[in-house]
């Protein structure tokens, strides 16, 4: 709608010069035409095309920056604002004393002139100087923000992580700190807390409890470890999901994206984002067992075939032993015979010592 009427009033106006214009003409101009009344429509014809396609073009540049500042960091905006304020009144201040000057009336165009081009140089200076050397004000607007931690030296971009909900609720972080790979600090979004928050008050009891684990497992690493963990309040209205939020955050800080969700992983590889999939971390640390190898497993339950047992490893790797529903509810020493990766997993193929047997 602001679009149509941009472009309206610019073919309206135009269209009035245009029309009125004929009026400038001299007069012996106007003598020689028999239908003024149709050049006044002919000329506002004229104008008004040229009109509406300057306002398109006026509407195309203010859609730009309209965007340009939507993506804007509110704490740049703030800056750029004062620093604004601050080079105009400087203008006024300083461009002031040139009204007082005697100067002939063949030059009068010059006070108007330097006003406005002084204001202008001053106005971009402010802002520039803003940007430059106003992080000292970001901090004191929020020191919560981004900018903010990166100016304390708080925040490092390049080692900074950005953590999901589901890696929260996963609960591995925690043992992530402890062991002490985990390096740099860890941001959790304030859009990722309120997801969690909304798990934990979900209606369904096995959801709810994963909520509350979640949030649990969040302030005892937050406790343990306050200098790290770091709550930020940023927040994008115009991006609906939460995905899409940690997306355009991590992207915003260079930091990394530490999450468990194989398709949030995808999408943000694919723009770019870098990843830490904590499953692909435990795939990477898991034990690779040889045709050979000994294991000590209970056996939990009978396989397809009759005469299989079903076992699992610490880290849930299934092991399917041959000859093993004997064994079932008892631990026994098996041997590998081959392993499986699948898309579901690994699967291990054994069968159980010679002794087991005895």
């Amino acid at each position: 709608m602001l679009d149509a009427i941009i472009i309206f009033s610019f073919i309206l106006a135009a269209a009035g010069v245009g029309f009125f214009s004929i009026d400038l003409l001299p007069d012996g101009a106007l003598s020689r035409v028999s239908n003024i009344e149709a050049l006044r429509f002919v000329t506002a014809a004229f104008a008004a095309i040229i009109g509406g396609a300057i306002g398109l073009r006026i509407q195309t540049g203010y859609r730009r920056l309209e965007a340009q500042v939507r993506d804007m960091a509110p704490e740049a905006i703030v800056t750029r604002a004062i620093g604004l304020i601050v080079g105009l009144l400087l203008a006024n201040l300083m461009l002031a004393p040139l009204f007082l000057l005697p100067i002939p009336p063949d030059f009068g165009f010059i006070k108007p002139l330097v006003a406005v081009v002084g204001s202008i140089v001053l106005a971009y200076t402010g802002m520039n100087l803003a940007d430059s050397h106003g992080r000292g004000l970001i901090r004191f607007i929020n020191p919560n923000s981004v900018g903010a931690l990166v100016v304390e030296g708080t925040l490092k971009p390049a080692g900074t992580k950005v953590l999901d909900t589901s890696c929260i609720i996963d609960g591995r972080i925690e043992a992530l700190l402890e062991t002490g790979f985990l390096e740099g600090a860890i941001i959790v979004p304030q859009f990722v807390l309120q997801e969690l928050q909304q798990v934990a008050d979900a209606s369904k009891d096995q959801k709810r409890v994963r909520g509350r684990r979640g949030l649990e497992i969040l302030n005892r690493i937050r406790e343990t470890y306050p200098e790290r963990i770091i709550i930020n309040s940023s927040d994008y209205d115009d991006i609906a999901t939460v995905d899409a939020k940690l997306v355009k955050f991590a992207q915003e800080i260079n930091g990394t994206l530490l999450t468990n969700d194989y398709n949030l992983s995808k999408v943000a590889s694919v723009q770019k984002v870098p990843v830490l999939n904590v499953n692909d971390l435990v795939n990477a640390v898991r034990p690779s067992y040889l045709p050979g190898d000994n294991i000590d497993i209970k056996i939990l339950k009978e396989g397809k075939e009759p005469s299989q047992g079903i076992g699992y490893l610490d880290d849930g790797t299934m092991v399917v032993v041959e000859e093993g529903s004997p064994f079932v509810g008892g631990e026994v020493r098996v041997i590998v015979t081959s392993a499986l990766q699948t898309s579901a997993g690994r699967m291990i193929f054994a069968k159980p010592q010679a002794s087991a047997f005895a």
